[in-house]
């Protein structure tokens, strides 16, 4: 990929797509985390001289027009504040209005598009609506790691239109996931939780490949635990990967890779905050009661997996960490990773994040990868749609 530092920017309109799909409450950005994250491609432009465009998505609109609960409104406010500048929302994509807005900006000023979503055009990956968006500028530049894998107008389409370039971040995430395909330092450790070993086949089967220890925890670890003929109760299961689970287990041994399932649970008879809890060793677990988290001495076998590893990835948490009673394994495995001092250590997927941000644990980790969905397809060896279309443009 072409990075953006490789052209000349001064004076020119360039349509930067950035990944603002930032949480809000009640008008308020809850997590700015996202929007700080392309502060770097941001900043280069403005004093580079560039005429800023900026577009993203927020959430999930009908695709029929504008929507008060996606507006990036909220999100302009907040960029406006870190910028110490006013930046415009354009209510529309196209037509005079945005070009009117376009055509004011000064030498780094910056104008952010209202949500993307807001016309279905934009998830059909249509070459209309790329091309409209491709009149309001010069220069195209990909931003948005967390759209990386969806082939939608302004990520792919658009690169077939403008001069295309990969903003900073963008080529952050990939060399720096693309060392863990490439030539992690060992011991190399992976963390998978979650609640489902559908959405994790393919990065398991791709991780056992790559790894020396895998540990599986979250609600996906009761389908290994029952494929192996173990009582699980109430726990969360998906009987049709049973079978793949056991595939799973066979592939980690054949490779000499030390898979790791929970040894204990911390259980509940029901899914709530004031739930009575018990722990149960995997094979003594109560038939009437549900895994909601691993327990204590599973947590410290993690711990000890992870204390010993030089690279550590981690996606999903341990159990519902959003709980009290069900915290202990999350928080346990995110201080053991925080923990590693001589490491690196990446993070991906909003669950191990915001789980990293509850305990504080930010500035302890090496990377915190900005897309949970991108980050799983680039590691399971799947082309992103969004990087393809930046090396063959």
């Amino acid at each position: 990929m072409q990075r953006i530092d490789s052209v000349d920017v001064k004076g020119k309109r360039v349509l930067v797509r950035v990944d603002f799909n930032v949480p809000i409450s009640e008008g308020t950005v809850c997590d700015d985390t996202r929007i700080r994250a392309a502060l770097p491609t941001i900043d280069y432009l403005r004093e580079n001289g560039a005429r800023i465009i900026l577009m993203s998505h927020l959430g999930r609109p009908k695709g029929e027009g504008f929507e008060e609960e996606y507006s990036l409104a909220p999100v302009a406010r907040v960029l406006s504040r870190i910028l110490g500048e006013n930046v415009a929302l354009a209510s529309e994509h196209s037509g005079p209005e945005v070009e009117g807005l376009v055509a004011a900006l000064g030498e780094g000023g910056v104008l952010l598009l209202e949500n993307l979503r807001f016309d279905a055009r934009e998830k059909k990956n249509s070459a209309e609506f790329a091309g409209e968006l491709a009149k309001l500028a010069d220069l195209y530049v990909d931003d948005a790691f967390g759209a990386a894998h969806r082939a939608h107008a302004s990520v792919e389409a658009i690169t077939h239109v403008l001069p295309s370039y990969a903003g900073f971040l963008l080529n952050l995430e990939i060399t720096t996931l693309g060392a863990l395909l490439e030539a992690p330092e060992r011991p190399f450790v992976a963390i998978l939780g979650g609640s489902k070993v559908s959405d994790k086949i393919k990065i398991i089967d791709a991780l056992l490949e790559r790894v020396d220890t895998l540990l599986i925890g979250g609600g996906m670890c009761f389908t290994f635990l029952k494929a192996q003929g173990l009582e699980i109760g109430k726990s969360l299961c998906e009987d049709d990967w049973q079978e793949g689970a056991l595939q799973l287990l066979d592939k980690a041994a054949s490779r000499g890779v030390q898979l790791l399932l929970p040894i204990d649970v911390v259980a509940a008879e029901y899914f709530g905050e004031d739930a009575p809890t018990k722990v149960f060793a995997t094979d003594e677990m109560d038939a009437s009661m549900m895994g909601l988290d691993i327990g204590p001495a599973s947590a410290e076998l993690f711990a000890r997996a992870i204390g010993q590893a030089k690279t550590v990835f981690w996606n999903g948490p341990m159990g519902v960490f959003e709980m009290k009673p069900f915290e202990a394994g999350t928080k346990t495995v995110a201080k053991a990773v925080a923990g590693l001092k001589d490491a690196t250590t990446v993070v991906g997927g909003g669950d191990s994040v915001a789980a990293i941000k509850v305990y504080n644990l930010e500035d302890q980790i090496g990377f915190i990868s900005t897309g949970g969905g991108a980050s799983m397809q680039l590691l399971e060896g799947t082309p992103l749609p969004g990087v393809e279309a930046l090396n063959t443009n």
